[in-house]
């Protein structure tokens, strides 16, 4: 029975690792996968999810318009797929993560979605927040802070490393804008 999966962290936690990973071990078994990835992500090459560590794949792009059913839908008219793996999944809208329950639900597929639970300011991307809501599978990916304790937020910094407190919910950016810190000491530097 398909399912839809939602795994999350905060950043540098191998998201994008473990998808790549995942999709490898499909294709390893003689099966096919999908992968798609945000538009809005433009820090690598469009259409490509790539890990710190090297990985690559190519994939498929959503952007806030796409409809990722009717997208699935035509691709399998084309060729065979046997799971869908979904790269920055924060990035998703409601309708977008319907629209991904509806694949599983409907075309039984398994949808695996990775992704940030939380903004720069603590709260929940709406993506997340509706995975969070109606995944069937729900898996956090572990990372750690500077003192050794779990990392659960991302906090957005300058070019001098001090917190960022206000600005859009969506600013794309690796370790240059972002370090993730345990709870504690996000809020140590984000009220400071």
């Amino acid at each position: 029975m398909a399912k839809l999966y939602f795994q999350y962290a905060a950043m540098n936690a191998g998201k994008s690792t473990t998808l790549l990973q995942a999709s490898f071990n499909y294709r390893e078994r003689g099966m096919e996968t999908a992968l798609f990835t945000a538009a809005i992500d433009t820090r690598r090459a469009k259409g490509a999810i790539a890990s710190r560590i090297g990985l690559t794949a190519d994939a498929h792009i959503f952007a806030d318009d796409t409809d990722l059913f009717l997208a699935i839908k035509n691709i399998l008219e084309r060729q065979n797929v046997d799971c869908v793996l979904v790269d920055e999944a924060q990035f998703l809208s409601v309708e977008q993560v319907a629209g991904l329950a509806r694949v599983v639900d409907e075309l039984d597929l398994p949808v695996m979605c990775f992704g940030l639970r939380t903004d720069f300011r603590g709260a929940l991307f709406p993506g997340s927040a509706q995975l969070l809501a109606i995944a069937d599978d729900i898996r956090e990916l572990k990372t750690i802070c500077h003192c050794g304790r779990k990392a659960t937020m991302n906090l957005r910094i300058d070019g001098d490393g001090n917190a960022i407190r206000e600005g859009d919910q969506i600013e794309v950016g690796g370790n240059e804008r972002y370090i993730a810190l345990c709870r504690k000491h996000f809020y140590e530097k984000f009220r400071k």
